[in-house]
């Protein structure tokens, strides 16, 4: 594993023979870091991204606050939403689809499903494949949790719409990003965090909703 100083150089390196855009983004961002987020446990973790998925940050965060002030006292997240109707859910916030989503997920950690020292011992693939048996989890949360939760280095989300825009803008409209990706291998996620650290870093020209 390359230290952070060793990603950056070799990025640089590659972006050059694609486009001094790209090259400029990366060297603005500086080195970046994979650090894993572990502060919740696995289950919360997934349950909190289904339930941010497709919202800013601000909705994202005013959700996940009404759903853990749902709690009774002394109930976990994962205990709660394995038995709660849905509906309830639904008043924190959240559609009926992402309520039951957090329900399969709660009911999948109580069977083992989701036991993390099995997990981090399987490949993203082999850990994706399990994690898309349960209802409404999909690919681009599978990553996600790859990148986040477990720190793999070497995930490329096709499937985020920002990171996915954002390389086009930087490269070609003309290649696949898949493609363009595959160059930054093994360090893939890296790609994906300055993608957004970019968007991040420019300005918002959106106008206003008439």
């Amino acid at each position: 594993m390359l230290s952070a100083g060793e990603i950056h150089e070799r990025f640089l390196d590659v972006a050059q023979g694609l486009s001094a855009e790209l090259g400029n983004a990366i060297t603005r961002n500086g080195p970046l870091t994979l650090v894993p987020r572990r502060e919740l446990p696995f289950a919360e973790h997934l349950c909190r991204a289904v339930a941010g998925q497709q919202l800013s940050l601000r909705a994202a965060a005013t959700i996940w606050a009404r759903v853990i002030d749902s709690l009774p006292e002394q109930t976990s997240l994962i205990d709660y939403c394995c038995h709660v109707d849905p509906t309830q859910l639904r008043q924190c916030g959240l559609s009926m689809a992402k309520a039951k989503t957090m329900g399969e997920i709660a009911r999948a950690a109580a069977s083992g499903l989701l036991d993390v020292d099995v997990l981090e011992s399987l490949t993203h693939a082999a850990r994706s494949q399990r994690l898309l048996t349960i209802w409404g989890v999909g690919q681009w949360t599978a990553d996600m949790m790859g990148i986040f939760y477990f720190g793999d280095a070497d995930i490329w989300p096709e499937g985020d719409v920002t990171a996915r825009k954002t390389l086009t803008q930087l490269t070609s409209k003309r290649r696949k990003t898949t493609l363009t990706a595959v160059r930054f291998a093994p360090y893939r996620s890296y790609l994906a965090l300055h993608m957004w650290c970019h968007v991040d870093r420019e300005p918002q020209t959106t106008e206003p909703k008439q």
